[in-house]
């Protein structure tokens, strides 16, 4: 009886997973770039003294050296300091290459609020000219930062004219740095941990996913679903290099890259396949078949064998990398699912978004089941500190990362981050957990001492993995 209303739940769970799946799958898609460029504005946090004012606009164009205009897709329209009071992703767009000499800024109302009330101010009725020069190149994304003067905005006779200022990004130490994949965007967000801000963005092509970063090389290796193929950036430069192409109909989902650098595994969900690739000449060097619809990958600390979750077939492909073949089978429970080893490498812990156990298994060769706990439906995203062993998880429909202590496997705190987590990071030299939040398009920044969110930022659409330099 008891399985029978087990069963239940984890039908009613899956319904509502491909629902959410399917909505999901509405949200606007980009075209990659072929022979437009593209421009990514971000506004800094708005100044302390506008803590009074609200102004909304209607558009944003961007203004070519020809006189031609351009509208840009606002991420938001209503200012005010508690919507700005962070750094914040403002508009995007396709342009034509060339150059370009302002941004055009359309206002529909403006407020102050004072003693009395809020006083409405009068606003231009074309749009505001904001002078600032900048390059769009074809096939890449021009990365622009805006600053908003309050004092130069808010005129004698309460009259508004929005003035902002193109404040140039700096460019973080290459060791400072991390990226965000944005798979419906088909952009890779560029921030610095150290100001824990967005400093850049990288267009790729169709649907980028799963990363793997060559830290001795420079280098990041980016699946893109849509075009079946891994790019290479070259991390120095924030630029692709080049890039190594499967076979039509792949579409990798993660990548592995051994401890060496000297392979690199794409994890190709479309043909039920894992493509071992030399990602120094770019090369495919053999294909191993695996369980249908595999979605995640991980290599063991030794980086000798690879765990690949198939999450149709419900099982886990061990692969050993050396002979390039499938050394064993394991049966595993319903839905997408991710794995982490414990610091000494003996102990398997695996989620299942569709299931509500977390499983301890160990490794190859004994791959023997140790125990199950029970957690909770959904979970989507997994994180071991290797320094504590804590084991931090988050669910995609719950705003909360649970942080359990591995023997017992009690939750001894719980993080609000505001939204459902996809993927987690643990930067290794500043202490701090990166989460990555599906439904607010952001990544909040968790002080792993003191547990509390410490910073957040915007990214694109549909984000699906975070990578950083000095990541443990």
């Amino acid at each position: 009886m008891k399985r029978y209303y087990l069963n239940i739940v984890l039908a009613l769970f899956a319904v509502s997973w491909l629902l959410a799946g399917c909505q999901a799958q509405r949200m606007l898609v980009k075209p990659p770039l072929t022979e437009q460029g593209e421009l990514v504005l971000y506004v800094r946090p708005i100044p302390h003294e506008a803590r009074r004012l609200k102004f909304a606009l209607s558009q944003v164009l961007a203004v070519k050296d020809d006189g031609s205009e351009y509208p840009l897709e606002l991420s938001f329209k209503d200012f005010s300091n508690d919507l700005a009071k962070r750094q914040r992703f403002f508009a995007s767009g396709q342009l034509p290459p060339g150059e370009y000499v302002a941004l055009a800024m359309g206002v529909t109302g403006a407020t102050l609020q004072d003693e009395e009330g809020e006083e409405r101010l009068l606003v231009p009725e074309k749009p505001v000219r904001i002078d600032c020069r900048f390059t769009v190149t074809r096939k890449r994304a021009t990365f622009q930062s805006l600053a908003f003067n309050y004092d130069q905005s808010v005129m004698t006779g309460y009259s508004f004219s929005p003035v902002f200022a193109v404040i140039p990004a700096p460019r973080p130490v290459t060791g400072l740095m991390g990226y965000v994949s944005n798979s419906a965007a088909n952009t890779i967000t560029v921030f610095d941990k150290q100001y824990q801000e967005v400093v850049g963005v990288i267009a790729t092509g169709s649907g980028p996913k799963g990363m793997a970063f060559d830290r001795p090389r420079r280098r990041a290796y980016v699946a893109l679903a849509g075009d079946d193929a891994v790019e290479v950036i070259d991390i120095n430069l924030g630029e692709v290099i080049n890039r190594i192409r499967l076979k039509s109909g792949d579409a990798p989902q993660e990548l592995a890259l051994t401890p060496d650098g000297k392979l690199l595994l794409s994890v190709d969900t479309g043909s039920n396949t894992v493509s071992v690739l030399d990602p120094l000449s770019y090369l495919e060097l053999a294909r191993i078949t695996v369980g249908s619809s595999p979605t995640s990958i991980l290599l063991d600390p030794a980086g000798a064998r690879a765990y690949v979750f198939n999450s149709f077939s419900q099982n886990i492909s061990v692969i050993d990398i050396a002979s390039r073949s499938v050394a064993a089978t394991i049966t595993s429970e319903p839905g997408e699912a991710r794995g982490q080893f414990n610091r000494n490498g003996d102990v398997l812990y695996t989620v299942h978004e569709m299931s509500p156990f977390i499983r301890l298994m160990s490794p190859f060769p004994s791959l023997a089941l140790q125990q199950r706990y029970r957690i909770g439906m959904g979970a989507a995203a997994m994180k071991l500190d290797t320094l504590t062993n804590l084991i931090y998880v988050g669910k995609r429909f719950g705003p909360d990362i649970e942080v359990y202590e591995p023997s017992t496997f009690v939750s001894i705190s719980s993080i609000n981050t505001g939204g459902g987590a996809v993927h987690m990071a643990i930067d290794g030299e500043q202490n701090n957990l990166y989460v990555l939040n599906s439904d607010r398009k952001t990544v909040a920044v968790v002080n792993l001492v003191t547990r509390e969110v410490v910073a957040e930022f915007d990214v694109e659409e549909a984000p699906f993995w975070i990578s950083l330099m000095g990541e443990r």
